[in-house]
This record gives C-alpha cells, sequence and structure tokens, in this order.
C-alpha cells in the first residue's frame, strides 16, 4: 500500500475517533447543561409554590374532604404544568390538569421527599417529565410538593446535535482523508524526484548527486544525507578501484619475471646449472608472489572488518626479541647492527604472531634504508601519559621525504618508488602495520628523528583489543594511525 493512501487512512482513522469522542463529549456536556438548566427552573417553581403553600387558609370549607382533588380554588393555572400538593401519606391533595389525579412519587420517594428535595426523571402519559419534590407545610400540616416540566426541549436539542455530528462527521471524516493525501503528496514529490535520480546513478556515474530543496525541512536533510551516502561510496569506489589496478601492477611484474624464466628453463641446451639457477629464481617470484597474496588479504579482511587476531597475554619483549633475532642474518648481510632496549615486565593482551608481523615489517623497511656501519634501535616501553605499551624501530637512514609522511601508510605507498619495487618492496608494509595495530585498538607513528634517520612507533593498548569494526576507518586505509613530521636538513 502506498505510503501516501496509508497516511491518508490514519489521518481520516484519527479524525473519525476524534469527532466520535469529541461528539460523545460534547452530548454528555449538553445533556448536563439542559438538565442543570431544567432543575433550575424547577428549583425556582418549587420555591413558589412552597410559598404559596405556606400562606394558604388553614380550614377547608365545609362539605369539602382534605383529599379532594381537581380544580382546588384556582391555585394553579395552566393545564401544561405539572404540579401536585401530596399529603404525608401520599394523598393527593392539589393537582393540575397535566399532573392527573394519581400520585407523583412512589413510597421511597415519597418517604425521601418528605425530609430533602428529591429531583428525578419519570413517565407521564407517554411523555418523560423531569419531577422535583420539596417538603412544605400547608394550613400547619406538612405536605410534600411536586412540580414538573416535560423534557421534551432538552430531548430535541440533544437530538439535534446528535444528527448534526451523524451527518457531518462521515464527509468531515472523508475531508480530512482527502487533505492528509494531498498533503502527503506534496510532501513525497520530492521523495520521488530523488528516488527516479538515485535509479539513474550507477558505477560509472558516481558523481552524480542529488538536487537537495531549500525548504530545510527532513526531506533537505535526508537528500544531504544520501549526497553524503555517495560521496562514501564514491571514495570507497574510488580506493577499491585503485586498490586493483595497484594490486594488479605489483602481481604483473613477478609474473612476467616468473613467466620469462620458465621459458628460459623450457629452451633446449640449458646446461643443469641455468636450470637449477632458472628454478632457483623462479622459487623466489613464487615466494615474493605468495607474500603479496597474504598481505593482500590480510588488508582485505581488514577492510571487511573481519575479526583476524588471535589474542592472550603476551611478553612485547619476547617478541621484539624474536623478531631481532630473525632479521640479524639480512642486518649482517648488509653490515647492520640490531640492538634491543626492551621492558620485560611490560605484558599486553595481543595476538603475538600479528605483532610478530608488523615488528618484522618495520625491521625489513629500516634494514633496506639503514646505511653500511649504522645501528637499528628497537626499543620497548609503556607509554607515558597512557596505558599503551610503545614498540618503536629506529634507523640511521636517510629518513622519510616531507612529503611522503602523509601518505606514510596508505598502500603501496613508497618513498623511491623507482628503487622501492627492485629492492623487493610492495608499498604494503607500513599499511600492515597500521592495520594490525589498529585491530588491536592502537595506532602508529612514522616521523623523521632531529639527529637523522627515520622513527616508526606502534602503540597497542594494554588491555583487551575492541571487537573489530563493522566497516572500514574513514582515516585510512586501516587501522588508525597518526602522522607527525619532524623536517631536518637533507
Amino acid at each position: 500500500m502506498p505510503l501516501r493512501l496509508r497516511l491518508a487512512l490514519l489521518f481520516a482513522l484519527g479524525t473519525s475517533a476524534v469527532i466520535s469522542v469529541a461528539g460523545m463529549a460534547f452530548l454528555s456536556q449538553l445533556n448536563s447543561s439542559l438538565n442543570a438548566a431544567l432543575d433550575d427552573t424547577l428549583r425556582a417553581r418549587a420555591e413558589a409554590v412552597t410559598v404559596r403553600l405556606a400562606a394558604a387558609q388553614p380550614a377547608a370549607p365545609p362539605g369539602q374532604s382534605a383529599a379532594q382533588q381537581g380544580n382546588h380554588e384556582g391555585q394553579f393555572t395552566g393545564t401544561d404544568e405539572v404540579r401536585q400538593v401530596l399529603a404525608a401519606d401520599g394523598a393527593v391533595l392539589q393537582s393540575s390538569e397535566a399532573a392527573g389525579s394519581r400520585s407523583l412519587l412512589a413510597a421511597g420517594q415519597l418517604s425521601r421527599a418528605s425530609s430533602a428535595p428529591v429531583t428525578f426523571t419519570t413517565v407521564i402519559e407517554g411523555e418523560r417529565v423531569r419531577l422535583r419534590a420539596v417538603p412544605a407545610s400547608s394550613a400547619g400540616r406538612r405536605v410534600i410538593a411536586v412540580v414538573g416540566a416535560s423534557t421534551g426541549i432538552t430531548e430535541n436539542a440533544q437530538q439535534r446535535a446528535r444528527t448534526v455530528i451523524l451527518v457531518a462527521g462521515p464527509p468531515a471524516v472523508a475531508l480530512a482523508g482527502v487533505g492528509a493525501w494531498l498533503l502527503a503528496r506534496a510532501a513525497l514529490l520530492p521523495v520521488g524526484r530523488m528516488r527516479r535520480r538515485l535509479t539513474d546513478i550507477t558505477e560509472h556515474d558516481t558523481g552524480s548527486r542529488l538536487n537537495v530543496p531549500r525548504s530545510r525541512d527532513e526531506i533537505a536533510a535526508l537528500a544531504a544525507a544520501m549526497n553524503a551516502l555517495l560521496d562514501r561510496l564514491q571514495r570507497a569506489l574510488a580506493r577499491q578501484r585503485g586498490f586493483v589496478a595497484d594490486a594488479g601492477h605489483e602481481l604483473r611484474t613477478p609474473l612476467t619475471t616468473l613467466k620469462a624464466e620458465l621459458e628460459l628453463a623450457a629452451r633446449p641446451g640449458r646446461s643443469r646449472q641455468a636450470l637449477a639457477a632458472a628454478v632457483t629464481a623462479a622459487a623466489g617470484d613464487t615466494d615474493r608472489l605468495i607474500r603479496l597474496a597474504e598481505d593482500l588479504l590480510l588488508l582485505a579482511r581488514a577492510d571487511e572488518g573481519a575479526d583476524f587476531l588471535r589474542p592472550h597475554q603476551i611478553v612485547l619483549a619476547e617478541v621484539a626479541q624474536d623478531a631481532v633475532r630473525a632479521a640479524a642474518p639480512a642486518a649482517g648481510a648488509r653490515a647492520v647492527t640490531i640492538a634491543l632496549n626492551a621492558d620485560r615486565r611490560l605484558s599486553v593482551i595481543a595476538d603475538p604472531d600479528r605483532i610478530r608481523q608488523a615488528v618484522d615489517n618495520l625491521l625489513s623497511n629500516a634494514i633496506r634504508h639503514a646505511p653500511a656501519d649504522t645501528s637499528i634501535e628497537v626499543t620497548v616501553h609503556a607509554a607515558a601519559q597512557r596505558p599503551s605499551a610503545v614498540i618503536e624501530v629506529r634507523d640511521y637512514g636517510p629518513g622519510f621525504p616531507p612529503g611522503f609522511l602523509p601518505h606514510a601508510f596508505e598502500r603501496f605507498a613508497r618513498a623511491d618508488p623507482g628503487r622501492a619495487r627492485a629492492g623487493g618492496g610492495t608499498g604494503l608494509g607500513l599499511a600492515i602495520v597500521a592495520s594490525i595495530a589498529g585491530a588491536h585498538g592502537g595506532h602508529t607513528w612514522a616521523g623523521n628523528d632531529p639527529g637523522g634517520g627515520a622513527r616508526v612507533r606502534i602503540e597497542v593498548p594494554l588491555i583487551a583489543p575492541p571487537a573489530p569494526p563493522s566497516k572500514p576507518s574513514r582515516r585510512g586505509w586501516a587501522g588508525s594511525h597518526r602522522l607527525h613530521i619532524t623536517r631536518r636538513a637533507r
């Protein structure tokens, strides 16, 4: 069912309920008001009758009994008014023509009226009449004066009010429903235009946006929110396309090299040594492809918010020591030493394999850029102002180019693209470090030391890592990182 029709029906039902409740309340109030007005009239008439009875003669003419009924010496005039005077035992002493010759009070009503005024409604000759009975005194004895008036006027007024409500109610409900439908249609016209515009936007036309109405209402806010969503989707699609393009570019080089080596190995007349060298080179390229595929898989899982951590209590100094020991042969081949300064009392809840992978990446980058006969310093200590543990790797190489620092943790970012690929780098090392730190609820930092060389820091909270996010962070490809530039003369 369309929203406009639902709103119209809902508004019509609401209007019907309001009219019904208001009509019943009005009729009830009208009935109370008319009865109150009629009771006031009866009260005034009863007081007038009481005064007349108090002034009546004490004795009746000879030969006329006290219970005589009919025309009573002209004390009551008119035939349309209900009036009676009753004795204490219920005998009719005086009565108007409209009241008839029988007592208007039952035994219980007569007993109550002898001590206090009583007001009630009864039926006389098929007509509803409102009666008021009050105690009075006539000729030195106690009597009961009864006055009444027809309720026809009040009933007619209530009937006319009910007729008006019943006749005017349905058209009012229908008019309210039609008005609600028209208002909803006018209000939802911009939504229809936005829907049609959204259906025209495709993955090849990501720059299109919705027209935001000038009404500054909820529809305009919805359009602005949709445009913001389209902006985020466009950025995400651009990142995905760039990621796929960069991944394809990185995979093409080792695949091309591997194909050439296999083709050379397949040529006739190759020596055993040449074949062995070709197979060894092909194995090296295969290992590089495997590492690149694993890195891409890790980054993709981080983008999807997948939980790739297996945290437990670890001592960071032991993880750093294992990483330093594994990197020592590569460092020694370049005449570089690695010094470890770690607080062995510092432990965190983290995934030791992922922390080790991050430290390995930092050490690999440092070894690649550290000059010969220099050292790489690895420190593990507690953060000064936060409950976090810090792993920092420093080298004494040329440092990061200042223009590269804002992009240091982006994927496929290289300080020297021409030489990094030749040296085996893929531009994913620092991006993976940032993803691992972000998955642990920490962050990374990169900068140049004033004394020369580069510093890269991983900060991991001492508490357990949080649940994986439902979507990638807006601040980077994966994880959370901060960049700081300390310029130095180059």
